[in-house]
């Protein structure tokens, strides 16, 4: 018997504000009857496509050094640097930029939430079929 992957979590110091954080990047929802609200300790989103879900629950600890699990976000609409450029200006902090780091067209760019979860986006679909 395998498992599955029921939802990921973030161990955050604001569940509400990071879940409402993340909706807009990942075009995620509230859960069907359980609206997330200020105060909740237990935020939880879903792909409103797949269903996937990502729980954010508050914890007393900070965040302390690099994840050792991250998201890699593949945009959906845009071309990763479309989706680049929209996130900074959305106010993702930019943690390291390795576009190009396998030849042209290559790589992503790590970015950090508001409490500081890396994640990384890398080239749209599209891109890639243009490369094939």
């Amino acid at each position: 018997m395998a498992s599955f992957v029921s939802h990921t979590t973030f161990d955050c110091a604001n569940a509400y504000e990071l879940s409402e954080w993340w909706k807009p990047v990942l075009g995620y929802v509230d859960l069907d009857g359980d609206p997330n609200l200020p105060g909740h300790v237990e935020c939880m989103i879903r792909d409103p496509e797949t269903g996937h879900q990502l729980l954010f629950v508050e914890v007393p600890d900070a965040k302390t050094v690099k994840n050792r699990v991250h998201l890699d976000l593949r945009p959906r609409e845009r071309t990763r640097d479309e989706e680049i450029a929209w996130l900074r200006e959305y106010g993702a902090a930019e943690v390291a930029d390795h576009r190009g780091i396998h030849g042209p067209g290559s790589g992503w760019v790590t970015f950090a939430d508001p409490e500081g979860n890396e994640f990384c986006v890398v080239r749209s679909l599209d891109e890639l079929a243009e490369q094939a």
